[in-house]
């Protein structure tokens, strides 16, 4: 989940100040979405620009498809290790083992102690860059298999709309469903906001067994919640007001 640093307060959404969970709580727009359609068993990729991502947008589908004995396999399309580029408490090359080892934490955590993970090295924050590589590496992986799941397209991150494009490219030369996760939506964005798809969206209901393999997943993200060091440019990526986006009893996914 990576939030890219400007230099100038504020000029990235990103960086100002987001919407608060209780206004998400509260909007009537969510009765309005869609159940979204699961796979019962079969093969289901989840592929993940920053390790975290596909636990913060889809961690609670990943328990439900666990749990209905769907075979797993998570592409990590970066380390991570570019979360705090100013630190100097924990080296790039150390915050990549950090998020790798937090990662399989969390799937023990939803129910997944052993998916396939693949990982394909693109250098954190330049997904851009490698996006027809990433289109490649994901091809091979989608035979045979009932779902690709990705991050969102229009997610205000460089990293995540990337790997999203890159899913869907993928997705559709396979012929495989597409589902597409959202990160950064609910910090940026507004219940209602028009500059999101609501009629394309769809939700995942989350039963109180998912909700809390979720939770336990996300607190496993230590480097990511909790500060490096003192400094500012260590400070959590996901502070309290941020993982609460994340701990609802719902999810949601364009296609």
């Amino acid at each position: 989940m990576n939030a890219p640093r400007t230099r100038t307060r504020y000029a990235d959404p990103l960086q100002a100040p987001g919407t608060e969970e209780h206004l998400w709580r509260a909007w009537r727009g969510w009765t309005a979405l869609p159940e979204a359609r699961l796979p019962r068993g079969g093969r289901v990729v989840v592929a993940a620009a920053h390790p975290d991502d596909e636990v913060l947008g889809f961690g609670g589908a990943i328990s439900l498809l666990a749990g209905a004995g769907s075979d797993l396999t998570i592409v990590a399309v970066t380390d991570g290790e570019g979360s705090h580029p100013a630190g100097r408490t924990v080296t790039p090359a150390a915050m990549a083992r950090h998020r790798a080892e937090e990662r399989r934490a969390a799937l023990r955590e939803l129910g997944a102690p052993d998916p396939g993970i693949v990982r394909l090295g693109v250098p954190d924050t330049r997904v851009a860059r490698h996006e027809r590589a990433v289109a490649r590496a994901l091809a091979p992986l989608l035979s045979g298999a009932a779902l690709l799941a990705a991050p969102w397209t229009g997610d205000v991150h460089s990293d995540h709309e990337a790997t999203g494009r890159a899913a869907r490219a993928a997705a559709a030369r396979a012929g495989v469903r597409c589902l597409l996760y959202p990160v950064w939506l609910w910090h940026w964005a507004r219940p209602g906001d028009p500059r999101v798809p609501w009629e394309e969206a769809a939700r995942i209901d989350l039963p109180p067994e998912a909700r809390g393999r979720k939770a336990a997943a996300v607190a496993r993200f230590v480097s990511q919640t909790e500060p490096l060091g003192p400094a500012p440019e260590e400070a959590a990526i996901l502070p309290p007001e941020e993982i609460a986006h994340h701990l609802r009893d719902v999810e949601v996914v364009f296609p």
